[in-house]
């Protein structure tokens, strides 16, 4: 031990007394290495925790560095959670970090996995990621410390598997989508026009084709079927105009195509007018031969371009992809290009193309500063709430380690109000909760042979005495009543696993009987016998379902949006699980609906999370 780390833990061990020592002895567990991730695994390093392991996905971009202090210019596109163990390691060598560049929801970050640690600690910005592993730690019996901040505002909440509620007690607000028709026919607002230009234009000419990118709600297709059809042709069209790529012509036919000719269709479309006004179709002529503004005349990011601007930014910057994917394609190499906030050519053109648009349909230009903002999907994050955030998280975590959760509280950092930080304490669980208001079963089997059927007819209802009115969700619905498709399907066959858990809903018509869901966790037990491939559990109650939702008061929480169903999200599958089935035969090898992708969501906060009206 160095003097100066022999110093540190002398001054440790006086402030912490007792303490200390588990501190020491603990092994932690931190899911992000963000703007959040960086303080606090400054602050576990800091402090003395005796190993700490760091998962995060994601690599170093330059718009990180203003508040991820980890990081430095030559870090960038390197991944997050090695740099970040890299540096902290030199705060104090003591302490023993190990770094995972993963998925959190990788299969190897299992239950038991998660049972090998004191205490875990979330630094997430992705709402999915932390459902994920607050069922991982409501399963694994460890306690999780929750933390998240948007701008001023930051909340610090320790969750305790049958003590405390969990993350998905209350209802979270969940990102923002807009239907097709809107963002394609009629868009109304900046944002409209921003998604149209990333998510669309861009994409169907340089990237993959993005029809069912989330930003697109196609729930309102059917009452638009016409207007559905005329959108497609479109999109054919343009993938014709791809193929002109390279050639003089092709901005021209760009331009043409989606502010001239498409535009002047819409506004011959009078049922959609009566009310508004309709779209005004530019023209790449008067535009061609009027001052064009372009980079070279670099146009200033904070102000809001003029018609000329945005003409000019447009063609160039589509000059500009189009060289790289044409060098791209002469190198051998993919040639589908994705949009990054701090990619000029990329920014410059979605820009253009929103500010294009907007001017079409009446809508008040942006900056490129603000377009990129809110194409982005970032809201400015503050690094002091990052850090204010990062050691309130320390201090809980104190308490839990101490076998004081009770005495823990749920902390509000907020710069509105006569105090900047309040507490409450913390809520029993909600009964109604889908996650955590369970039941459990550890299930252990021959994944390779047992059938679902096996589990259904011996394991539920034989054993657990359920009645055939049950549904059960893997990664969708795998069964019901109406649904038996899968029963002679093995665990293996369906993509069911160790660590995989199943959700058995009871759908039995009596209120009064109507058990809460059970969560069955598969292990993997190979077996020799050829007629045995599980062993059948032991007979235990299941809790009937409360009938009265929880009062009021139990579900505020202040700054929390309590509207919607609790674990609205667990029925919510269920739901478009069904419909899935309805549409095609939910064949068992097929991997589950992929709609929303890792860091893809339209409002998307550093460590929060907001919903735009």
């Amino acid at each position: 031990m160095t003097r100066s780390s022999a110093g540190r833990d002398k001054f440790a061990q006086k402030s912490l007394g007792g303490l200390h020592r588990n501190i020491k002895q603990a092994k932690c567990l931190m899911v992000g290495a963000g703007g959040i991730g960086c303080e606090l695994l400054k602050n576990l390093v800091l402090t003395g925790f005796g190993e700490i392991h760091i998962v995060d996905l994601d690599t170093i971009d330059l718009s990180n560095l203003n508040r991820q202090f980890l990081f430095g210019r030559q870090h960038i596109k390197k991944p997050k959670a090695l740099v970040a163990k890299e540096t902290a390691s030199r705060f104090n060598p003591n302490v023993k970090l190990t770094a995972h560049h993963a998925n959190i929801k990788d299969p190897n970050f299992n239950v038991e996995w998660f049972k090998s640690f004191t205490i875990v600690f979330n630094a997430l910005d992705n709402l999915d990621a932390r459902r994920h592993v607050n069922k991982m730690c409501l399963a694994a019996d460890v306690p999780l410390i929750e933390s998240g901040t948007t701008g001023f505002n930051g909340q610090v909440q320790v969750i305790s598997r049958a003590v405390t509620e969990c993350y998905d007690c209350t209802t979270k607000p969940v990102p923002k989508s807009f239907p097709v028709c809107t963002i394609r026919s009629t868009p109304s607002q900046p944002i409209h026009c921003i998604v149209w230009a990333k998510s669309y234009l861009f994409n169907e000419l340089f990237g993959a084709s993005e029809d069912e990118a989330p930003e697109f709600d196609h729930s309102e297709d059917t009452e638009n079927a016409q207007e559905i059809q005329n959108l497609r042709q479109e999109a054919q069209e343009l993938k014709r105009i791809r193929e002109t790529l390279g050639q003089p012509e092709f901005a021209r036919n760009v331009f043409e195509k989606v502010f001239d000719k498409d535009i002047t269709r819409l506004s011959e479309m009078k049922d959609m007018w009566k009310t508004r006004k309709p779209p005004t179709p530019l023209s790449f002529e008067s535009l061609s031969s009027g001052p064009r503004g372009s980079l070279s005349s670099s146009p200033s990011d904070q102000k809001v371009w003029t018609s000329e601007e945005n003409f000019g930014v447009f063609c160039d910057s589509l000059d500009r992809l189009s060289r790289r994917t044409l060098e791209l394609r002469s190198a051998g190499e993919d040639t589908l290009l994705s949009f990054d906030k701090d990619d000029e050519d990329t920014l410059d053109f979605v820009a253009a193309s929103a500010n294009l648009r907007s001017q079409i349909f009446g809508i008040d230009c942006q900056s490129k500063f603000d377009i990129k903002q809110m194409a982005g999907n970032i809201i400015p994050a503050i690094a002091t709430t990052n850090a204010i955030t990062a050691g309130l998280c320390v201090m809980q975590a104190f308490k839990v380690l101490k076998q004081q959760i009770n005495d823990a509280r749920m902390v509000f950092l907020s710069m509105s109000g006569d105090r900047g930080l309040t507490t409450e304490p913390l809520r029993t669980p909600n009964p109604l909760c889908q996650v955590c208001g369970v039941a459990r079963l550890d299930f252990e089997c021959d994944t390779s042979k047992i059938r679902l059927g096996d589990l259904i007819n011996v394991v539920l209802q034989d054993v657990l005495g359920y009645s055939p009115s049950i549904s059960i969700l893997h990664d969708k619905l795998i069964y019901d009543e109406e649904y038996d498709d899968n029963l002679n399907a093995s665990f293996e066959t369906l993509g069911i696993t160790d660590g995989s858990f199943l959700t058995i809903l009871d759908e039995s018509d009596d209120d009064q009987s109507r058990r809460v869901n059970l969560i069955v966790q598969i292990k993997n037990r190979p077996q020799s016998d050829p007629g045995q491939s599980f062993i059948k559990p032991a007979r235990f109650d299941i809790p009937v379902k409360q009938a009265q939702p929880p009062s009021l008061d139990s579900l505020v929480l202040s700054g929390k949006d309590t509207s919607g169903s609790n674990g609205s999200h667990v029925n919510s599958e269920l739901e478009q699980s069904r419909k899935r089935k309805a549409d095609d035969s939910l064949d068992s090898n097929q991997e589950p609906s992929k709609k929303v992708k890792a860091g893809e969501e339209i409002i998307v906060i550093d460590d929060g999370y907001i919903e735009i009206d």
